[in-house]
C-alpha cells in the first residue's frame, strides 16, 4: 500500500446498508485483515473504481434503490470464495 503523509480526511460520508449488505462488508474485511470498517470500505471503494472500464454504464434512470452491495452475483462470489476458506 502506498504510504499518505499528513493524509487529513475532513469529509464525512453517512451510507445506510442493511444488514446482509454490512455483513458481506464485514466478512470481507476480517477475510482480508482490514484493521477497521472503514479501511474495508476505502479498499473496496478504491478497488472497484480501479474495476470501473469492466462495467457497463449504470441505468440514467436509476434510483437509489436500484443499487445494492449484495446481489446473485456478489453472494455467489462469497459463496466460492468461503468455500475454499
Amino acid at each position: 500500500m502506498p504510504e499518505r503523509e499528513n493524509l487529513k480526511r475532513t469529509e464525512k460520508l453517512q451510507l445506510m446498508l442493511d444488514e446482509k449488505e454490512l455483513q458481506a462488508i464485514d466478512d470481507w474485511r476480517f477475510e482480508n485483515r482490514m484493521p477497521t470498517r472503514a479501511a474495508a470500505i476505502r479498499e473496496l471503494l478504491r478497488r472497484g473504481l480501479i474495476a470501473t472500464p469492466h462495467f457497463e454504464e449504470p441505468d440514467a434512470e436509476a434510483t437509489t434503490r436500484d443499487f445494492g452491495v449484495v446481489d446473485e452475483t456478489v453472494e455467489a462470489a462469497l459463496k466460492s470464495s468461503a468455500d475454499k476458506s
